[in-house]
């Protein structure tokens, strides 16, 4: 997990929040080279050398081991959230950028957990976030994220479908200086529900919305047939697509950015992006794991906390 600490542009402090013992451990085992700095709060910006890496040190409850999951360390994965996310909204720190986390691993712990984005939501006091995945090319924001298919249909209300586009309008001129945001939005059934035919949900309240912030002068274009939406006469139109479920719209980003994707977390009082991808726990320790979409996280991060300075 890293943190970027407060900073003016183009001064930069990466902070990695982390069990020092076991990052050293993992880069002895990889001969990679690797001096470890304690992290001081006291130092606005602590500049290293190539080869070191700042860490504010988390300790483990139990020693890992690459590629097992111990549930003992649950608490552990909580904590370093924890610790990030008070430094974030005391200002301590400018960014977050995570990486995956195993969430069965915290459910088996006895932790009611369904995600990073639920949880920083949960931890800020925020009511409502929207997940997004951005590309160079791509944004996919969505209405609902890790919910049974089952229950979807009856999540998306007026009431939070309005409150998302209210979000992903803010957080895409605010975070992402993007002047007059351009959605185009999805709607839930095939076909867009084909007049009814096929679902009513885009007549009774997807469209409804829609109308709503059009006439409040929002560029905001839907319901689309999600099939025909994902291609490129329809995206050159729009700067952002607004999904109506995780695997309506996330498959379509990953198979075109796989490894270039950041997951920005909207709606929150602080900046948080994250990688495009799970644990890959068969690679821990491998020294085969790519790191693209870290770094792609990572880049993202820095140049909306350069944005908000």
């Amino acid at each position: 997990m890293l943190a970027q600490n407060k900073m003016s542009p183009p001064d930069l402090s990466l902070i990695t929040l982390a069990d020092k013992f076991l990052l050293q451990q993992r880069a002895d085992h990889l001969n990679l080279p690797r001096e470890i700095i304690d992290y001081d709060p006291d130092v606005s910006l602590q500049k290293v050398m190539p080869g070191q890496l700042v860490v504010y040190h988390q300790p483990l409850k139990t020693p890992s081991q690459a590629g097992m999951l111990n549930k003992d360390n649950a608490v552990y994965v909580l904590q370093c959230l924890d610790i990030a996310t008070e430094g974030c909204l005391t200002n301590e720190f400018d960014a977050l950028v995570t990486g995956p986390v195993q969430k069965s691993l915290i459910q088996q712990a006895g932790f009611k957990f369904s995600g990073h984005t639920e949880y920083l939501a949960q931890r800020a006091d925020v009511k409502q976030v929207v997940m997004m995945l951005a590309s160079d090319h791509l944004r996919v924001a969505l209405v609902t994220t890790h919910l049974p298919l089952t229950d979807v249909a009856t999540a998306i209300t007026p009431e939070r479908l309005t409150s998302v586009i209210h979000i992903l309008l803010h957080d895409l001129s605010t975070k992402l200086q993007i002047e007059n945001p351009r959605i185009a939005v999805c709607g839930l059934n095939p076909h867009a529900g084909e007049q009814g035919m096929l679902g009513r949900e885009e007549i009774e309240v997807i469209q409804p919305v829609i109308q709503q912030f059009k006439q409040q002068g929002f560029h905001i274009d839907g319901p689309f047939p999600a099939d025909t939406l994902f291609t490129a006469h329809h995206l050159e139109n729009y700067d952002a697509i607004l999904s109506m479920f995780h695997d309506q719209g996330l498959p379509v980003i990953k198979h075109a950015c796989f490894g270039k994707i950041a997951n920005i977390t909207l709606g929150l009082p602080f900046i948080r992006t994250s990688v495009d991808h799970g644990t890959a726990l068969d690679l821990a320790g491998t020294g085969k794991a790519k790191m693209n979409s870290l770094h792609y996280a990572l880049n993202q991060a820095i140049i909306m906390a350069a944005y908000q300075s």
